[in-house]
């Protein structure tokens, strides 16, 4: 069941039951006030009753037209007898004749009293009572007045106000039940919208929700949009731990394949194939070192790395795999030169440094290192066409190519600057003295 239906269903039991409960204390209400009313009124006609008995011979006489024109009319409704203290019928009206009420009632002089009566006819009798005490002789005689009405009208009159109060009552819970529907569309739209938006994410047509919405919901949006948040990072970061991992064994498989040409030649390659292999293994844990880490700040405090012997690998698997080109490296660097760092983490911004530049030089790669305002800076350059500076930053991105033509997957540059920037670093990019491009990595010492 839907909350809707739930608050619904819900209020309906509760106001049916407030209803019925009004309903019934309003009825009740009304019969009391109906019948003080009808007390008074009978109350009335005791006392019309009693002022028109004359007291004669010891007894009591009454005018044959009385000014309730219902006492002499049979079958009227109002009907009257008054007896004395044995109960001994006294008088009785014309209306009164042959009805069973009004019966004696035990009265004392003074005292009144209201009895609602089942005659022997079956019908219902509202009887008010009255003891008098006559001074009709040389004792004062005691009678009791009685008038009855008989139910009927006071049945009707309730009726009518029943149905009155039903069809009113009846408005009002239809009323409230509406009003409540409209307050539950109105305050349940947050909760629709945030559905729908949370359908948008799942189809792909946005990626978190933006609306604003009041604050009992706000956290539970705000959670979500950073679950989403936390997804997506987690998403992108595994999306470019298989993308480096790719691009890492690039240089690695190329290396392997040109050694398997040279197997074929009967050259021995097999200290070269367990260094690749082993070089493949170590990019294979840093990688998931670094899917682990995600772009976490670099270590400092590990040991250093000595740069030229790095760097002395590289350009030994990069020979390899562009022997065809002929590439005339000039190695700049000292052989104490170290770095506090990962060994893979240089592996790879110096890996892809030098694969980019002995990719687009023509002939010449040069590298070199040197302190520069607390800087270690490390720059590759080339004889190629080098990088325009209006291209620098948008080359410096994932994904993006200086020529689509020429094969690759445009992460190089964007992996070396990752990595460096987590050691505190910046890279740049400038014009090199060979004419190509000069990649430097401006590193903290």
């Amino acid at each position: 069941m839907s909350l809707r239906a739930r608050v619904v269903a819900s209020a309906a039991a509760v106001l049916a039951v407030f209803m019925l409960l009004t309903s019934l204390a309003l009825e009740r209400a009304f019969r009391d006030t109906a019948e003080s009313s009808r007390e008074e009124r009978l109350l009335a006609q005791i006392f019309l009753l009693m002022a028109a008995a004359e007291a004669e011979n010891d007894g009591l006489v009454f005018p044959d037209a009385l000014a309730e024109a219902r006492f002499s009319l049979p079958g009227s409704g109002l009907y009257a007898r008054v007896f004395d203290m044995s109960d001994r019928l006294v008088w009785e009206s014309a209306s009164a004749l042959g009805i069973p009420e009004p019966s004696p009632m035990d009265l004392l002089p003074g005292q009144r009293r209201l009895e609602l009566r089942r005659g022997g006819d079956g019908e219902g009798y509202l009887v008010e009572g009255f003891g008098v005490s006559w001074e009709t002789g040389e004792l004062p005689r005691h009678y009791v007045f009685l008038v009855a009405e008989d139910m009927a009208a006071f049945n009707e009159e309730v009726g009518r106000f029943r149905g009155s109060l039903a069809v009113w009552l009846g408005a009002m819970a239809a009323l409230m039940l509406t009003a409540l529907v409209l307050i539950l569309a109105w305050g349940l739209a947050p909760l629709r919208r945030v559905s729908a938006e949370v359908a948008a994410i799942e189809s792909g047509q946005q990626a978190k929700i933006l609306g604003t919405y009041p604050t009992e919901i706000r956290a539970l949006t705000d959670n979500l949009n950073g679950l989403l948040a936390h997804a997506q990072a987690r998403q992108m970061r595994l999306d470019n731990a298989l993308g480096d991992l790719a691009h890492s064994l690039k240089t690695p498989l190329a290396v392997m394949r040109g050694a398997v040409g040279d197997a074929s030649s009967g050259q021995n390659t097999r200290a070269l194939m367990e260094e690749q292999l082993g070089r493949m293994d170590n990019i294979v844990a840093h990688q998931l070192q670094r899917a682990r880490t995600g772009t976490a700040p670099a270590s400092i405090l590990a040991p250093p790395v000595p740069i030229r012997r790095v760097a002395e690998r590289l350009l030994a698997s990069l020979a390899k795999v562009y022997r065809d080109k002929g590439v005339e490296v000039t190695l700049a660097l000292p052989q104490e030169l170290q770095i506090n760092g990962v060994e893979g983490d240089l592996m790879e911004m110096l890996g892809n440094l030098l694969d980019n530049a002995f990719k687009w030089c023509r002939s010449e790669v040069r590298i070199g290192a040197q302190m520069s305002k607390g800087l270690l800076v490390i720059a590759i350059e080339d004889d190629g066409p080098g990088i325009p500076p209006r291209d620098a930053e948008r080359l410096l991105a994932r994904g993006v190519r200086a020529d689509e033509a020429v094969p690759g997957h445009g992460i190089g540059l964007a992996v070396a600057r990752e990595i460096c920037e987590a050691y505190g670093g910046r890279l740049s990019v400038a014009s090199s003295r060979l004419g190509g491009a000069r990649i430097g990595l401006n590193l903290p010492v």
